[in-house]
């Protein structure tokens, strides 16, 4: 690298720029080799994960696995072992105020000051952003309407809900509109009804351009909102794509559902020699079995069970949901084809 090159890289760095951002058009966030150690516990194992601009992207995986690590991370909130991490084309440990200006990032765990009215509590992250006081009165009301909060800008924030400080903790990461949102197990310990709503908010977000990195164990839910899925257990990536392509990666194809009027000990047993069935499982609305197979060899399964005697009240058919994803990939990788 001559003096000139040099001197270049030199004033973009005092600018507050990365080099990377030369090379053109960069993912949102690029991690490559990324490892975590606390002492003798690896959290992060050589992690690679690449995300676009503009998508949505689901981390889910069992407690411990290293979700909210990588978060921390791409955060700023702590340093990586080894391996890097980028937000933007800046990375996390050589420009991490450039960093924190792209990012809204939401904790599993977050703090809220309780003797702040909900206005009062975004006045108060804005002022911390250097966002004029004119500017923070026009865009709060809207952040509150964004987030249904509209009716409790007056409210204490001890007066508010789970839901309602969940949701007020989701306005206060867009009070400086970044580019990327980092949300942490976001509808942890919501109600059905609060779950819902949190839902629809961030479509909303994902319809206005924000990447968004989201993880949760409420795996159903993800399946709707999300364009891609990264599965992490023991601090390793072992499954990522679309929720279609990780499931035409497994031997189960498709859930059938199977109400007998009787002899559902003997169906099970009868079941479980049958070609293509991989798993079982019994509940008060049937049998429900788990196959490989296509149409020709579901009507032949059907036929098997009335030619053996068995009278059959429903047969129904539906796909594999994103928790039967996780289900079958992290029991052992036994069933990938």
């Amino acid at each position: 690298m001559n003096k000139a090159e040099q001197t270049e890289i030199k004033v973009e760095q005092e600018a507050g720029v990365s080099p990377e951002q030369d090379q053109g058009a960069v993912p949102m966030i690029e991690i490559k080799g990324l490892s975590k150690s606390f002492g003798s516990f690896h959290a992060l194992k050589s992690l690679d994960l690449t995300i676009a601009r503009g998508k949505v992207f689901g981390f889910v995986g069992p407690n411990g696995a290293g979700k909210s690590t990588t978060m921390s991370i791409l955060a700023t909130l702590l340093s990586p072992s080894s391996g890097y991490a980028k937000v933007d084309g800046f990375d996390v440990t050589k420009h991490p105020a450039e960093v924190r200006k792209r990012i809204g990032y939401m904790p599993d765990f977050f703090g809220v000051y309780d003797q702040f009215k909900a206005v009062e509590y975004l006045h108060f992250y804005g002022a911390s952003y250097g966002i004029p006081k004119k500017e923070r009165e026009e865009l709060i009301p809207q952040l509150l309407e964004l987030v249904n909060l509209s009716d409790k800008r007056d409210a204490y924030v001890d007066t508010l809900s789970r839901g309602m400080k969940q949701r007020l903790c989701l306005a206060r990461c867009l009070v400086h509109d970044p580019d990327l949102l980092i949300l942490d197990e976001p509808a942890s310990g919501l109600d059905p009804r609060a779950r819902i709503e949190m839902r629809e908010i961030l479509l909303e977000l994902k319809a206005m351009g924000k990447t968004i990195i989201i993880s949760s164990h409420i795996l159903p839910e993800l399946a709707e909102m999300v364009d891609e899925i990264g599965v992490i257990e023991h601090g390793q990536m072992i499954a990522q794509g679309n929720v279609s392509e990780i499931q035409n990666r497994l031997r189960v194809k498709r859930i059938l559902y199977i109400r007998l009027l009787e002899r559902l000990e003997e169906a099970e047993q009868f079941l479980q020699e049958q070609p293509h069935v991989t798993r079982l499982m019994r509940d008060e609305r049937g049998i429900h079995v788990h196959f490989s197979g296509q149409d020709l060899e579901q009507a032949e399964l059907i036929s098997e069970l009335i030619a053996a005697g068995y009278r059959i009240i429903s047969f129904s058919e539906g796909q594999t949901n994103l928790e039967d994803v996780f289900l079958e990939i992290t029991r052992g990788g036994d069933g990938f084809e």
